[in-house]
């Protein structure tokens, strides 16, 4: 029987895709366990979802530090108090630094709302719509030090169909996200599980 692998959720707003996370690793088929979430907002609609499943919830907001090595120096050590050994970032809205992504190198995973390397950063569904795209999709990816870079562990795909407006091309690609992180996460928690 091997021991679940400690699982953190970075998140910044509702947190669709943390809840999602949370009910997969419910899962006792699922080799991994949700013990911390951490939200940079106070007023983030997830923190509500973290009191009503129990699970831990370190609001840290990043206005309250100077630098971006104060915040994160705060994150490592709620995620070292909770003895972490894998991060979720599930619509974390801050940067990290290279040192934070560093220290935590295949052990920190990301999911963006593209067909990565293709549209990186804000505003993927406008920007695809903008370009005439006929395919859009979301990607799960190891988090390197360059922004939305990285392996691709899971991608979905979907068509951009006519009359989509960011807004409808949004909420279908975040279906896809759904199924694509609790993919990801699996496929993850395999490589780190130990006996």
């Amino acid at each position: 029987m091997t021991q679940p692998v400690r699982v953190a959720i970075l998140f910044s707003a509702r947190g669709s895709n943390m809840q999602e996370l949370a009910h997969h690793l419910a899962k006792p088929s699922v080799g991994g366990e949700f013990v911390l979430a951490i939200t940079n907002r106070p007023a983030a609609g997830g923190i509500e979802f973290c009191k009503a499943q129990a699970v831990p919830c370190a609001v840290i907001d990043h206005k309250d530090y100077e630098t971006r090595a104060g915040f994160e120096a705060e994150m490592q050590k709620a995620l070292d108090e909770a003895d972490v050994e894998l991060i979720c970032a599930a619509g974390f809205m801050r940067l990290l630094t290279a040192d934070f992504v560093t220290r935590w190198h295949d052990r920190i995973i990301n999911i963006h709302p593209s067909l990565l390397p293709a549209y990186k950063g804000l505003d993927t569904h406008a920007r695809v719509l903008a370009d005439g795209g006929k395919e859009h999709g979301c990607s799960v990816h190891y988090m390197r030090a360059e922004m939305d870079d990285g392996p691709v562990i899971v991608q979905k795909r979907v068509p951009v169909l006519a009359g989509d407006t960011p807004e409808i091309l949004a909420a279908r690609v975040l279906k896809q996200e759904h199924i694509a992180y609790p993919e990801a996460l699996d496929i993850v928690i395999k490589t780190l599980e130990k006996p």
